[in-house]
């Protein structure tokens, strides 16, 4: 039932809540030894950024399906990228880089989603057409 609840939502809930409460996005959650002798350092920032890709790649397979909720879902979708660039225009706690980024993989989700939604359509009807 709530399926056509777009999942990058979720990241935009996350990263406002810890903007609200003040997390520094710069901030070292650990770091990991590589055999060059260097360290790399993973932030909270990429942190955010894992998971948002991670839903988006949820996303665009929700987007295969075909049906009539298929375009219920890319306008709430299409809802989600308006909301995320107003918050990045106004919103002084939204002007990061890290925001920006959700912002355009909330786009690439909306346009990924029609994309794949048209070419599975068509691919639809050509199977159907042939028979």
């Amino acid at each position: 039932m709530l399926t056509f609840i777009p999942l990058l939502l979720l990241s935009v809930i996350l990263y406002a809540g810890l903007a609200l409460v003040g997390v520094d996005f710069n901030a070292t959650l650990f770091d990991v030894p590589l055999p060059s002798g260097g360290r790399w350092a993973f932030t909270a920032m990429d942190a955010v950024m894992v998971f948002t890709l991670f839903l988006l790649f949820i996303e665009i397979l929700k987007s295969t399906k075909t049906g009539g909720n298929s375009v219920f879902d890319h306008a709430m979708s299409l809802l989600v990228f308006i909301v995320c660039l107003i918050l990045f225009l106004v919103w002084d706690l939204a002007a990061t880089s890290l925001f920006f980024l959700i912002t355009m993989v909330t786009l690439i989700d909306v346009v990924a989603g029609f994309s794949v939604t048209i070419r599975a359509a068509r691919r639809d009807y050509a199977f159907g057409g042939d028979m």
